[in-house]
């Protein structure tokens, strides 16, 4: 089981990105309490995708930038109100140099385990240092790894049964790599089969601290959630807050220039399921 393109889950879930995950719970708290720690901004946003957290941190006035590797998740966001308004570089998150510091630079829902190995995620973590203004932070949403669920190796389970359609995740995993080679497969009556690629790296909490740590990074926070829950043995997710130190004036060194930067363009349709 190797890795996969930068671009691949982005690219295979645009059209249903926002039906499945366009209403997360905690949406709003989550965007509460990023404008908290971005202060006056700017802010950038790793992974920005369809824009579930970029439109409402702009609507609160904050000047948001973002980095995707997927241009049709970009179209999406391009295609929504004040969508066009948002900078955005189509790049790898992994090997990312822009041209200006943020006071806030973020990976939401479980994106950093996007990137297919832990020196990707080594090197993102550093890239999103070396863009932070002194003082600036960075934050990390994401599951607490549950290796309970895979019996030999494997997963299949049903999320979702309905009249409509049914929904079944099957999994592979590989515990040496920290992999996860999944795939969503939805069967409608109409549609037929429909196969969603997703694909992951997991790292322990601890692991995202020591990248932190190596990139120059402070630990400051980490919750159990947007709402600021208390962290423990328990917590399923977490929420990690880092900062740079306000006096270092040297960040560490991101790797190669990221894509084009995606000015705003006309939408373009795109096949639903």
């Amino acid at each position: 089981m190797g890795e996969w393109p930068a671009a691949e889950y982005g690219d295979a879930w645009a059209a249903v990105y926002d039906e499945r995950h366009g209403d997360l719970p905690g949406t709003g708290d989550a965007v509460e309490t990023l404008a908290r720690l971005a202060g006056a901004g700017p802010v950038l946003e790793l992974g920005i995708g369809t824009g579930r957290l970029a439109l409402p941190l702009a609507a609160r006035g904050l000047e948001v930038h973002g980095v995707d590797a997927s241009a049709p998740m970009v179209d999406r966001l391009r295609a929504k109100p004040r969508g066009d308004s948002i900078p955005v570089t189509i790049g790898d998150m992994a090997s990312l140099t822009l041209d200006r510091t943020f006071s806030l630079v973020f990976v939401a829902f479980n994106t950093l385990f996007n990137l297919p190995s832990q020196e990707a995620q080594v090197r993102c973590i550093a890239g999103a240092a070396a863009h932070l203004a002194p003082g600036g932070r960075f934050v990390v949403e994401a599951f607490v790894p549950d290796l309970g669920r895979f019996d030999r190796g494997q997963a299949v389970r049903a999320t979702d049964v309905t009249e409509a359609h049914v929904v079944l995740e099957i999994a592979r995993h590989d515990p040496v790599v920290q992999r996860v080679h999944s795939a969503r497969v939805v069967v409608t009556p109409t549609d037929g089969i429909r196969m969603l690629p997703v694909n992951i790296r997991y790292a322990w909490p601890a692991e995202v601290d020591l990248m932190a740590r190596l990139a120059g990074l402070e630990h400051e926070e980490r919750w159990s959630g947007w709402q600021r829950q208390p962290f423990d043995e328990s917590s399923r997710q977490h929420v990690s807050v880092y900062r740079r130190p306000a006096g270092d004036g040297h960040a560490a060194q991101p790797g190669v220039r990221a894509g084009r930067s995606r000015r705003p363009v006309p939408p373009i349709a795109t096949e639903g399921l």
